[in-house]
């Protein structure tokens, strides 16, 4: 197996994304990896930190395409760009995955552009996984502002089929994200989108669910438009930061909330990490044909290599498949029904 990656694209780059690189190396001797980015940078940084980079191999790539830049114009007129470099050899069979922390917009164009939806797959989507226990999956986190119903229906499908693959779950729950968990809430969208998720065989849906509900465990996967996903998300990451920030705060006040923490290290150190989103590392572009993971743009070695992590999974489980096989039964039961009911009225 082996997984490319963009080093080059990131607040952090390239320091602290080859780092990332070198400790998932160092749990996984038999995976290989593909350094995409300027040469030169690569070598001249590596060694000044005395990080070993012998065993990978390097594509070299003379540009990057920055946060700010245009995701379309970029992918379309940078063909030297480390992520479309590292987008092109996954298309070309060079590798069996691509993670990448540069510009979200860049990369999902990118690999909806490159490296091809999944047959049948009508719009790629981001799954971000919100840090809560056990996980959900959140579709779409931010790639698809508008939707259709139908969008909704094949998210729900292509979230099942990750959660079953990648977690073990054997029957995630959907649930569609709404402003209330009766039937008859939310806009045209929500209400049509509502009726083709009760109808649909291949998932099993919960109903409508709150904000004030994701955190409950009332779904394993949450469907909605980018725009709301990507609000919801933020949200959850600040307010999990804001969280953790207070706690710190009281535990430093005095002598006695000192001794306080220590006794409470441990368990302290359980809350942090559950409300870490750098324990997910990345978020997988769902519906492309290959595994396309999509890392925070501040990670640093840890979250990086846990990006790296959800790679070799995606790829190790063959994911990818997965929602090509769960979509085209989608779309298969959907011919069926439209055929009885056809033969129903003729008759």
């Amino acid at each position: 197996m082996r997984i490319i990656v963009d080093v080059m694209s990131g607040d952090n780059a390239p320091l602290e994304l080859i780092k990332g690189v070198c400790a998932s190396a160092a749990e996984n001797a038999d995976v290989e990896y593909t350094l995409v980015g300027d040469t030169e940078v690569i070598n001249e940084v590596s060694k000044e930190n005395g990080l070993d980079i012998s065993r990978f191999g390097i594509i070299h790539a003379s540009d990057v395409i920055k946060m700010e830049d245009d995701p379309i114009t970029a992918v379309r007129s940078r063909p030297d760009a480390s992520m479309i470099k590292g987008l092109k050899a996954l298309a070309a069979g060079e590798g069996d995955a691509f993670v990448s922390a540069g510009n979200t917009g860049a990369l999902f164009t990118g690999a909806s552009l490159i490296v091809k939806r999944a047959a049948g797959v009508r719009r790629t989507a981001i799954g971000a996984l919100l840090p809560m226990d056990p996980p959900v999956l959140l579709l779409d986190a931010g790639a698809n502002i508008t939707v259709d119903a139908s969008y909704l229906e094949q998210f729900a499908v292509m979230g099942t089929a990750y959660m079953r693959a990648i977690h073990g779950v054997e029957s995630p729950r959907v649930g569609l994200l709404n402003n209330g968990s009766e039937e008859c809430k939310g806009t045209a969208l929500q209400l049509e989108a509502y009726k083709l998720l009760s109808e649909c065989e291949s998932i099993n849906f919960v109903g409508n669910v709150e904000g004030n509900m994701v955190m409950g465990n009332k779904c394993d996967v949450l469907v909605t438009d980018g725009y709301t996903g990507n609000i919801l998300l933020k949200g959850i990451e600040g307010m999990g930061k804001m969280m953790l920030l207070t706690m710190k705060e009281l535990f430093y006040t005095n002598i006695k909330t000192k001794i306080a923490a220590l006794l409470l290290k441990k368990e302290l150190g359980g809350i942090k990490k559950k409300f870490d989103a750098s324990e997910y590392g990345g978020a997988p572009i769902l519906g492309v044909a290959k595994p396309v993971i999509k890392s925070h743009g501040s990670s640093k070695e840890k979250a990086f290599k846990n990006a790296l992590r959800q790679a070799i999974f995606c790829a190790r489980t063959g994911m990818s498949d997965d929602i090509s096989a769960a979509v085209k039964a989608l779309a298969e039961s959907k011919k069926k029904a439209a055929g009885e009911q056809e033969s129903s009225e003729n008759n």
